[in-house]
């Protein structure tokens, strides 16, 4: 098996960095750990589980997960976020590829997509689309790497593969979690971007974003098949749609809460 590097971006990841870690070394040769100012242990336990640390003030998504293949010793990267974790399938599946094989050395696909099963508290959450999430982690740096993108970027290649393997994200600890980060940050962040980015609401526009997130989770991607999980999902996607316009609609009318908003501060 050809060497791979892996790579994970942190802030404040104690509690997760060491598992993280663990399951990246079980096909990797090398584990870069890109800080951007953790205050807990964060770093000294990335270092004792044999990580490097490249410590980065954060630049966004896409630039700051850019920053560890650009530092990697190998040609092929696997990038997994803080709280993901690779499943025994997706360890064999990377194993059993050859990286190396095709003309001039180089494998016949620039990336390869792991099927990403997303989790609330313990309990796999299959519906609402959250599965199967495909996602590129595992890529040819020399031949392509993550978008510019400050925003949930993602790798750009050309001849990708999906593989019949999943990988676990602990995105959210319990209910609370799920609904404090829509209502919270996730929100906080889309309205503000959307205000420099010139998008514009009207009176209508969160009810109307809100409702349609709703429908789109529940009724369309089959949130109702998930039970009590399947319906707070789909609310917490319609919280989040519904505040993110009504934000940005605040920002819009009202100078005061504008001009006490910190614009240098969206990442």
């Amino acid at each position: 098996m050809a060497a791979i590097t892996g790579v994970v971006i942190t802030l404040d990841e104690a509690d997760n960095i060491e598992a993280c870690l663990a399951s990246l070394a079980r096909v990797c040769d090398e584990l870069i750990v890109v800080d951007s100012g953790s205050r807990d242990d964060t770093v000294a336990r990335a270092e004792a589980s044999g990580a490097r640390v490249i410590h980065q003030p954060y630049l966004g998504d896409g630039p700051q997960k850019r920053v560890g293949p650009q530092a990697a010793s190998h040609r092929w990267v696997l990038s997994l976020d803080a709280d993901e974790r690779l499943t025994d399938g997706a360890v064999a599946a990377i194993q059993a590829l050859d990286l190396d094989a095709g003309e001039n050395g180089e494998a016949s696909h620039d990336a390869y997509a792991l099927r990403r099963r997303n989790f609330v508290g313990s309990r796999w959450i299959r519906h609402c689309g959250w599965y199967p999430d495909y996602c590129l982690r595992l890529f040819d740096r020399e031949r392509c790497g993550f978008s510019d993108s400050r925003q949930h970027a993602s790798v750009q290649a050309q001849n990708t593969k999906r593989l019949d393997a999943d990988l676990e994200h602990y995105s959210f600890a319990n209910l609370a979690e799920l609904f404090g980060k829509a209502s919270g940050r996730f929100s906080n962040r889309a309205a503000k971007i959307m205000y420099l980015k010139g998008k514009r609401a009207n009176a209508m526009s969160p009810t109307l974003h809100g409702a349609n997130a709703f429908v789109r989770k529940y009724v369309f991607q089959r949130g109702f098949l998930g039970g009590l999980d399947g319906v707070s999902v789909a609310l917490s996607a319609a919280v989040n749609a519904y505040l993110k316009y009504a934000k940005l609609l605040e920002l819009q009318r009202d100078a005061q809460v504008r001009e006490a908003e910190d614009f240098d501060r969206i990442w």
